[in-house]
């Protein structure tokens, strides 16, 4: 099976994400008092392993929605030809990408680097909502026009109460 360019992009992307913030932080923070605190790293990993382990299963439950709901016949990886609307899609629009935005925070938590945490991984979660937000929605319109436009007007972005449903 093939995957799209637009998913490669994306997929690169978000590596050179994860794995340039870790980069650049660890050259900024190795003289940071606080990445020499072992009980920074502590506490630092185990609240990261937590958001990584949110981060997966909301975006694992996400992507099983989307299997279920936005497929039909046989399609390249991560792609649809069919608008999902039921399920979790029914309270939220992009429950899988809400927790791959979660994926820096937790990756720079694990490494336990500063600059990481409270610098890069809140600007790369921006990016990943915006990104989310104007290009993903565009293509979801011109794949499924009015429809999507529709959905749109009716189901939010982000909603806080569907998180739980999420979750499960």
């Amino acid at each position: 099976m093939k995957t799209t360019k637009s998913v490669i992009i994306r997929v690169v992307l978000w590596l050179l994400m994860l794995i340039g913030g870790a980069i650049y932080s660890l050259y900024i923070d190795i003289n940071n008092p606080w990445f020499n605190n072992i009980y920074f790293h502590i506490i630092s990993i185990i609240i990261g392993f937590l958001v990584i382990k949110i981060s997966f299963k909301a975006a694992a439950n996400g992507g099983r929605a989307l299997k279920k709901y936005g497929r039909e016949g046989n399609l390249p990886r991560l792609e649809t030809n069919k608008l999902a609307k039921d399920g979790i899609y029914a309270c939220l629009r992009h429950p899988m990408l809400f927790g791959l935005t979660l994926l820096p925070l937790g990756w720079a938590m694990l490494l336990g680097l500063p600059t990481f945490i409270f610098i890069i991984a809140p600007l790369e979660m921006i990016f990943i909502i915006v990104m989310v937000l104007t290009l993903e929605e565009k293509e979801a319109i011109d794949k499924f026009g009015d429809d999507y436009i529709e959905y749109k007007r009716k189901v939010p972005a982000f909603s806080f109460k569907c998180i739980k449903d999420l979750l499960k």
